[in-house]
């Protein structure tokens, strides 16, 4: 198999090949009630972006070793406003495993949220994966929490029964100078109610 490559889509235009390939590993990373995979979408007003690795086939026998999902939008921290991306449904094929491809998916997302212009990456995972993370040129930033949800109906990433931690890349001198900011802070993300905590 030659070196896989990377394609990216807005989520309304990812091809029906890879969109079901890219369902069917996220049921086996996370098993639906039904047992069937579910094609839930992403808030569009959080410009949902599509990573996929695939092998290098010809477009109708393509493989797809992993995905994510990129979701953007406006924050305000400390009274300054951020252009803020993070990784959503990161998964990886089971029988490709142990091959990097997951970690070089990943690194390629942070290197397209800094080529759109955001002005940091922010995402919480759950604390066994913040090595595979950090491996990739992500941030930890200790004693950090993300408030997801909305104002109304906040959903923060500390509440009781959850294991996460938060990763991050600044990315921009506005970012860069205010990044001691975000270590141990609750950070208030709001993505809405579809997209509770990307």
């Amino acid at each position: 198999m030659t070196r896989p490559r990377i394609l990216a889509f807005a989520e309304s235009d990812v091809p029906a090949d890879l969109r079901a390939q890219a369902l069917d590993l996220q049921q086996q990373a996370w098993p639906s009630a039904s047992g069937e995979p579910e094609d839930s979408r992403h808030d569009p007003a959080l410009a949902p972006l599509c990573l996929f690795l695939l092998t290098d086939d010809s477009d109708d026998a393509r493989t797809v070793l992993a995905s994510l999902d990129i979701l953007s939008k406006r924050l305000t921290h400390q009274g300054r406003d951020y252009a803020a991306s993070g990784l959503s449904r990161v998964v990886s094929s089971p029988a490709h495993r142990g091959r990097g491809h997951g970690r070089r998916l990943v690194a390629a997302a942070r290197d397209t949220i800094e080529r759109s212009g955001a002005d940091l990456g922010l995402f919480t995972c759950d604390s066994p994966l913040r090595g595979f993370y950090e491996s990739a040129g992500w941030q930890f930033l200790p004693g950090t929490a993300l408030i997801g949800g909305t104002r109304e109906d906040p959903f923060p990433s500390d509440r009781p029964g959850f294991d996460k931690v938060t990763m991050a890349a600044f990315l921009t001198p506005h970012a860069r100078a205010h990044a001691a900011t975000f270590t141990g802070a609750r950070i208030a993300l709001h993505p809405g109610p579809i997209d509770r905590l990307w």
